[in-house]
């Protein structure tokens, strides 16, 4: 039973790793379609591109981490003495 809540926390994780990313990748093109406009005399600016890309790089590591979890397999690294 703890393995199914296991499972079922990481589909949930993976499920808002997921929305984040497609929100990420919606600022990223409102960007890059302009990164400052103006409106009634008012200029507004969008967020920094450096921060959006940074941060869709990080959400997909988390996601092919949480996909790897649900197929049982994690990252480590073995490490022999002498090598």
């Amino acid at each position: 039973m703890g393995n199914n809540r296991m499972t079922a926390s990481i589909k949930e994780q993976l499920y808002i790793a997921e929305s984040r990313l497609a929100l990420y990748y919606k600022a990223e093109k409102a960007i890059l379609s302009g990164q400052s406009y103006e409106i009634e005399g008012l200029k507004l600016t969008r967020a920094n591109l450096k921060d959006v890309q940074s941060m869709i790089s990080a959400l997909e590591s988390k996601i092919s981490a949480l996909k790897a979890k649900l197929r049982g397999r994690t990252r480590f690294r073995v490490v022999r003495p002498g090598w």
